[in-house]
């Protein structure tokens, strides 16, 4: 590998060419017409237009994106998180043209994006799953009655779907096929598939996650992280590890990822994603991101191990180059995501120049901004992600609400305030958090 594209934008292509360059591999940022002045552009050593600001016209667009690569002589694509990075057909098209993929084999990818089928190979790797249909619904079924079976309240889920879309909640049996028939039809509108499945609702659970790295024949975890703190299924604050797991539960949850992995002849970067049920002290998968995940900085600052230089390693052919035992963990991490959001206004956008941007010193911040730089409003609104580490978790809570009291932005509004609010939370304080906290709680009042 001598010269990478990165298939992305914002903090994220920032840090994948951080990492290529540590390894000695040129990189190609690829922008739209609004990135074209963009920090990713400047960092890279070269980069090129290849559309206009629409995302479909531009980073989604994967005729654009391979022509970018031909022009630029680029011998390998890293797809980031988010657009095409689990985009089966085009890692299919990216191989064809005889570019290095950095990420799964593209049968793996299409496996794990359609969740029920990953489902059942998740079951088959013996990974304890919630009860559920384990397959997308059939006009032949009886739904009422596997409903039953399941037991309210429940999910209706689109089989193609993901990043917390497609999902509905049925309370009782008066709402079932109505909603079933409007996941449905969301379902072909978003993800041109309509199929759906049913899976058991747990109240307040927690979302856990294991990260994982493998070669194709060896794999290992990375430890496990903990994202319950949402925001519309949306991931606000995470930390690792995964606080106030029991071990046993913590223990299976690991060795099911790996087992999964390894099951598939997994390649890379993985992460398979659990619901924990505090009451019954038990896990159950949810699904696998076949990419890299937006909150793998707080693996790797307990951990040590950069994952994207490890990703890169490992699309480049060589071997996975330690084993389990060598994964040693520190203290605790915790990530706030920073949009480009007003949190008093619902959350309205914040696009625009930002006058001012000083974060404080000794912190670590993953970010597709500098003064100057301008949000566009086209794309995710995230601008940064502040990432501390600690020896404890209340340590870490503590640098975290320091780094975050600290930190000047001006010229645009953020979500700060929030985290600000969060990080006192007597909930999350006391790890009683769950995926539903911010909506259900008093947090969003006032700020």
């Amino acid at each position: 590998m001598r010269r990478l594209l990165i298939a992305n934008r914002g903090e994220i292509a920032v840090r994948i060419a951080r990492s290529a360059r540590i390894l000695g591999i040129e990189t190609v940022a690829i922008v739209s017409e609004a990135d074209r002045d963009s920090f990713s552009a400047r960092i890279a050593d070269q980069s090129v237009v290849i559309g206009p600001a629409a995302a479909k016209d531009s980073y989604l667009n994967p005729d654009a994106v391979l022509a970018a690569a031909r022009e630029t002589g680029a011998d390998a694509i890293h797809p980031g998180y988010g657009f095409l990075s689990e985009n089966a057909a085009f890692a299919r098209a990216v191989i064809a043209a005889g570019l290095i993929w950095v990420g799964p084999d593209p049968d793996t990818i299409e496996l794990m994006g359609d969740k029920s089928n990953a489902i059942r190979a998740a079951k088959d790797a013996g990974v304890p799953v919630l009860p559920g249909t384990g397959g997308p619904l059939s006009s032949e079924d009886d739904v009422v009655a596997i409903a039953r079976e399941i037991g309210y309240p429940l999910l209706v889920k689109a089989s193609a779907g993901g990043g917390g879309r497609g999902i509905r909640h049925i309370a009782s049996e008066d709402e079932l096929i109505s909603t079933i028939e409007l996941a449905s039809s969301e379902a072909a509108s978003v993800f041109g598939d309509p199929s759906v499945y049913l899976e058991r609702f747990v109240s307040q659970a927690r979302h856990v996650e294991v990260q994982l790295l493998a070669d194709g024949e060896n794999c290992i975890h990375l430890g496990d992280r903990d994202c319950s703190l949402q925001r519309r299924s949306q991931k606000v604050v995470e930390e690792a590890p995964a606080p106030e797991i029991p071990d046993h539960v913590r223990e299976r949850m690991r060795a099911a990822s790996v087992r999964l992995a390894l099951a598939s002849g997994y390649r890379g970067a993985g992460t398979v994603e659990f619901l924990y049920d505090a009451a019954r002290e038990e896990a159950a998968f949810i699904e696998m991101n076949t990419r890299l995940q937006v909150e793998h900085t707080i693996t790797e600052e307990i951990t040590g191990i950069d994952l994207v230089r490890e990703q890169l390693r490992i699309a480049d052919g060589e071997a996975l180059g330690m084993t389990q035992d060598d994964v040693r963990f520190d203290g605790h991490a915790i990530e706030c995501r920073i949009n480009a959001e007003n949190p008093s206004q619902n959350f309205f956008p914040s696009p625009g120049r930002i006058a001012v941007l000083e974060w404080p010193d000794g912190i670590r911040v993953d970010s597709g901004f500098e003064a100057g730089d301008v949000v566009v409003p086209f794309y995710d609104s995230m601008i940064a992600k502040v990432i501390v580490h600690a020896p404890t978790r209340i340590e870490a809570i503590e640098r975290m609400r320091a780094a975050l009291t600290a930190t000047r932005i001006e010229g645009i509004e953020t979500t700060i305030p929030l985290h600000l609010r969060l990080l006192e939370e007597p909930d999350f304080l006391a790890t009683a958090h769950h995926t539903k906290t911010i909506e259900t709680g008093k947090i969003l009042e006032g700020l």
